[in-house]
């Protein structure tokens, strides 16, 4: 886990450790009726609220790395970061104390209300409300026992219900119901059976009596209580049992502002049920406003670090794209375009900015390989090779020739140094010379090279072209040339030599001592280095000037057999094979000059098997074949390989041998080449060496002398002139 990993499950664990120990705080409170302290609330919210922001920022701040990391900056972008963290700070600061004074102005301005004082004001003033609606009901029922007393003690007696018949009765009942500021009122006998008999009545409003007094009533009044007073609409009654009486009762009806006092009365009472509701939930309002303020704080904050967020995808993007096309850039895409900005503001303006200038880059980089391809088309036309060498001296340029005449690297050597590709042109360029042969490799791998300098202000250029060919041709001449003189100036006196010395032997070989041998062999070694000078001679010849060759179908398969079979006789501890299709190829050449091709190398080859003392076995075998318009000769033995300087070996007076002339192999390749083909030595696996020489038939085809005749039976030479220019 990572850092940020770490820091985020701290922070979770501290606000559940925060969030445990405020539910404890709250449940070890006095009770549901107690509400908490101001500044107990304010620290249980700022408590919780720093932790819960900081994981907010913290998510912000994972969520920002993602969505960098997958910008074109990747791991290095650090803006949403930046401003996820800012946009929180800005947010949360202003929201925290917004919160805690909200929190305590909350707190401070409801304590008035659940305190003791709000408490008994509230409960006082209920109290007033229902003692005022009570004493005005005992009014008017104290009104109605007092009327109710006065008649009882005027007229009750043994002859009441005579006496309330009389007018005096009457006025005195009435003035009773007025002196009282009563509106109705009723004097009446109740029977069991529920039947009412009115004695003495004032109904200026036309009460029915059987609708305001009820049964129930009648027994309350009878068992319970001496009087009862109810209430209908703005009408108060009040009925009670006529002192002195048992089933003679008075009703009195007054007309009053009752339904406002029941009202406020009854208002009073549910203000109070609902302020102690409230004092039961107190607390619990205390802590769902907190919570509220709570959430929303959080829910700001979360607001904030996502429009943090989505303002800064909207800032990076650009910067990222920027950074994207600056990237591919780097990387040679010059073809890299940042979208066109849709807002004209500093970013907008970098981007265009950043389009001209890789408009600019790249048109100008296009003229450049325009003309960087027309000088590697020039460079790699040429056969010389050509190096421009940095001040470093590190390689800068090199064209394909260069590489091919040094070793042919397979890796392009620009930026590497000249003295790991060359050293001998790393150390030419040391000097001041301009122009030096340089022999770069050695054994069969030796090249010379003709180098010239050109030093520049941008560094020293090297041209160099492979001379060694030049050179062998030049040696060869050289070579024919002395070869036509020795074999002028020695030819002469050869044949004067060898008829004197057979001349003696005929003349005085039959006078000399028998027993003496002296004679026999001096003039035996004379005319025996006669013949070896003779031979010599005639090799110095052929290699001067070759006889013009005769092409005709050949079987070449008789010529390999007729080569091989010499030497099977002459070496019969070596294992000669062939091996061809059948029939057997048939070449297009001049017999006697392949013949003579064919021996060498074959007379070579077994002077290598016998020079090989280590071979397991001795054995030459030659193979034919014919494939794809080629006629390839092979031959391989168990000899003691090639030399090291095994490119020089067709070399005139080249040799490895002491007897040797050292004009064998360039016989053959001189043969070869007249021929219109090619030869190779390779080292054979397990030891020894294998000749290749491969004809192109088609070309040795038309050469046929058999189809090109004059009409006259004279050979025409039948070469076309490429192939005549080939040759030379």
């Amino acid at each position: 886990m990572t850092i940020a990993s770490f820091a985020e499950l701290g922070v979770l664990l501290i606000a559940g450790a925060i969030a445990i120990g405020s539910y404890f705080i709250i449940a070890s409170g006095t009770g549901p009726q107690k509400i908490l302290t101001p500044p107990v609330v304010a620290l249980l919210l700022v408590a919780n609220l720093l932790p819960g922001i900081a994981l907010l920022v913290l998510i912000g701040r994972r969520i920002a790395m993602r969505r960098a990391a997958r910008s074109p900056i990747g791991g290095r972008a650090r803006l949403h970061v930046r401003l996820v963290a800012l946009f929180s700070v800005i947010a949360a600061v202003p929201t925290l104390f917004v919160v805690v004074f909200a929190s305590l102005l909350f707190q401070y301005g409801v304590q008035f209300w659940y305190s003791d004082q709000a408490r008994a004001m509230i409960e006082n003033a209920t109290g007033v409300a229902k003692t005022s609606y009570e004493q005005m009901l005992h009014r008017w029922q104290d009104a109605t026992v007092t009327s109710a007393n006065a008649i009882s003690q005027d007229f009750v007696g043994p002859d009441f219900i005579e006496r309330t018949k009389s007018p005096q009765f009457v006025a005195y009942f009435n003035r009773e119901i007025f002196f009282r500021s009563l509106s109705d009122g009723f004097l009446f006998v109740y029977s069991p059976g529920g039947k009412f008999q009115e004695i003495a009545s004032l109904n200026p409003d036309r009460l029915d009596l059987a609708q305001e007094v009820t049964p129930n009533d009648i027994a309350r009044v009878e068992r319970d209580v001496p009087s009862i007073t109810t209430v209908k609409g703005d009408r108060i009654k009040t009925l009670t049992v006529l002192p002195g009486t048992t089933n003679v009762f008075y009703l009195t009806v007054a007309i009053s502002d009752v339904r406002v006092m029941e009202a406020q009365s009854r208002r009073s009472v549910a203000l109070l049920s609902s302020y102690r509701d409230l004092l039961v939930r107190s607390q619990s309002l205390q802590l769902k406003f907190n919570a509220a303020l709570l959430a929303i704080s959080l829910l700001i904050v979360a607001l904030a670090v996502w429009i943090a967020l989505e303002a800064a995808d909207r800032l990076v993007r650009p910067v990222g794209e920027l950074v994207g096309a600056a990237q591919r850039v780097a990387g040679g895409d010059l073809t890299a375009r940042v979208p066109a900005p849709k807002v004209e503001d500093e970013i907008g303006t970098l981007g265009l900015a950043f389009n001209q200038m890789t408009e600019r880059l790249q048109a100008q980089t296009n003229t450049l390989e325009s003309r960087r391809a027309l000088i590697e088309a020039v460079m790699s036309g040429v056969s010389a090779g050509v190096i421009s060498v940095a001040h470093d001296g590190t390689i800068r340029l090199i064209n394909s020739s260069a590489v091919a005449l040094l070793d042919g690297a397979n890796d392009l050597p620009v930026g590497k140094p000249l003295a790991m590709i060359s050293p001998e042109l790393a150390t030419l360029l040391e000097g001041h010379d301009r122009e030096a042969i340089v022999e770069l490799g050695a054994g069969n791998e030796a090249r010379t090279l003709a180098v010239k300098v050109t030093r520049a202000a941008e560094g020293p250029i090297l041209t160099f072209d492979d001379i060694t060919g030049q050179l062998l041709d030049q040696r060869r001449a050289a070579w024919s040339d002395v070869a036509r003189r020795i074999a002028h100036e020695i030819k002469n006196p050869l044949t004067p030599i060898q008829l004197a010395a057979e001349r003696l032997q005929r003349r005085y070989g039959k006078q000399i001592d028998p027993e003496d041998t002296t004679f026999a062999r001096l003039t035996d070694t004379i005319v025996r280095q006669v013949g070896d000078l003779r031979r010599m001679v005639d090799e110095f010849s052929s290699f001067a000037r070759m006889p013009k060759p005769v092409f005709r179908a050949e079987s070449l398969v008789d010529i390999a057999r007729q080569t091989l079979f010499l030497h099977e006789v002459a070496h019969p501890g070596i294992a000669f094979t062939l091996a061809h299709d059948d029939p057997g190829p048939t070449l297009v050449c001049d017999r006697r000059q392949i013949g003579q091709a064919l021996t060498n190398i074959v007379k070579n080859a077994v002077e290598a098997v016998e020079a090989n003392l280590d071979a397991r076995e001795a054995r030459i075998a030659m193979t034919l074949n014919e494939a794809d318009g080629r006629i390839t000769i092979g031959l391989a033995d168990t000899g003691i390989g090639l030399p090291a300087a095994r490119d020089r070996i067709v070399e005139p007076y080249v040799t490895t041998r002491a007897r040797g002339t050292g004009l064998g192999l360039a016989i053959v390749k001189k043969i070869v080449e007249e021929h219109f083909g090619t030869i190779a030595f390779d080292d054979r696996p397990g030891g020894g060496t294998i000749v290749t020489a491969s004809f192109d038939t088609a070309m040795l085809a038309n050469l046929d002398s058999d189809h090109s005749n004059d009409g006259n039976g004279g050979i025409v030479d039948a070469r076309i002139p490429e192939l005549q220019q080939n040759r030379t």
